[in-house]
């Protein structure tokens, strides 16, 4: 059964700053979010993980500029076309965020009003977007948010300040339920949280996804909580996507040795012990980016092109479905041998 699109983005550039001293915070970006998918979307602090989902849905601050590419949402609708977001007026912007698709920011204390209550700011996107509702039914359907996300519904006169970190977080996931989108993006949502409360709001938004059939984008520095919670997971690297699949195919056997340094990051809770080995270096000045493959300066497994040309993101030949940009993969330029006469071409295999 073919998976329908609900979200297509093509070819997108992101620079901060303009003119030769711009610097490329995101380079051809593509991505595909299917109706109904978690979207798992990973990388070290400062790959672009934030700056994709800010593009996306037109929040990015000066003095930030997408210089290129598309992003078209596909509405459910039979016979409803794709909808440029890239094109709408200040308008049209305003009527689609929240109905069609929201975001659930990073840090709930920071991105709730600290002298509104709940019920305030609950009401106030009903309001914006469902102005013949009245009060006393804006105020039930805020409860009943609430009560969604495991918030008892006494709770909505309280401020921010008098919720836990972990009730705050839910506020915030309720806020994004408001108007049922098609799409919710959750930029790195339990990054404060302790690892007991990061799980509850996991199953807590697993459990929201089965019930309203949404999509999601989760992004997260974090693998480890990708590969439990996805479907499918993106890997990236200073700026650029190096790895896509699904999340079972990412754990048992990734294909960028980027993607494989992550998953050595964190201990596995089955099979055989292992040594947590980690990744050298530091990530790339986005400034000041090298050539050729991105991450070749901090990569035990790079050789001769890896530092003079860049590696497409496509499909090896021998796995169909996924996609990954390095030449441990792909027909090497000037090599005619290919990938093959690399040093250890082999990926790590796991068990699941």
């Amino acid at each position: 059964m073919t998976r329908r699109p609900v979200l297509t983005i093509s070819g997108l550039h992101v620079d901060y700053g303009t003119g030769p001293a711009a610097v490329h915070a995101l380079r051809d970006i593509n991505l595909t979010l299917h109706r109904g998918e978690i979207l798992g979307l990973a990388g070290e602090s400062g790959s672009g993980k934030s700056t994709l989902a800010y593009a996306v849905t037109r929040l990015l601050s000066p003095p930030g500029v997408i210089t290129g590419g598309d992003v078209r949402y596909h509405p459910p609708q039979d016979g409803a076309g794709p909808v440029d977001i890239l094109a709408l007026t200040p308008r049209q912007l305003r009527a689609f965020r929240w109905q069609e698709l929201s975001i659930v920011f990073q840090g709930s204390m920071n991105a709730l009003n600290p002298v509104h209550t709940v019920h305030s700011q609950l009401t106030d996107v009903l309001a914006a977007h469902r102005p013949r509702m009245s009060v006393a039914q804006r105020t039930a359907r805020a409860g009943e948010l609430l009560a969604l996300v495991g918030i008892s519904r006494d709770r909505l006169g309280a401020f921010p300040h008098q919720l836990s970190g972990g009730m705050r977080q839910r506020v915030m996931i309720a806020m994004a339920m408001a108007l049922e989108p098609e799409i919710v993006i959750m930029d790195e949502p339990t990054t404060a949280l302790d690892v007991v409360m990061q799980r509850q709001i996991l199953r807590k938004i697993a459990a929201l996804r089965e019930v309203l059939g949404f999509s999601v984008v989760f992004v997260t520095h974090d693998i480890s909580l990708l590969i439990e919670f996805s479907d499918r997971v993106a890997i990236m690297y200073g700026g650029r996507i190096v790895e896509q699949a699904s999340a079972a195919d990412i754990y048992r056997d990734p294909h960028h040795p980027y993607s494989d340094g992550l998953l050595h990051s964190f201990p596995a809770l089955h099979g055989p012990r292992r040594e947590l080995t980690g990744i050298p270096g530091s990530p790339p000045h986005l400034a000041a980016m090298p050539s050729g493959c991105v991450f070749h300066p901090r990569c035990g497994r790079s050789f001769d092109p890896c530092d003079r040309h860049v590696p497409p993101l496509a499909a090896p030949e021998a796995t169909p479905g996924r996609s990954v940009a390095c030449w441990l993969h792909h027909a090497a330029p000037g090599l005619a041998s290919g990938p093959a006469s690399a040093p250890d071409a082999t990926s790590t295999t796991r068990t699941a």
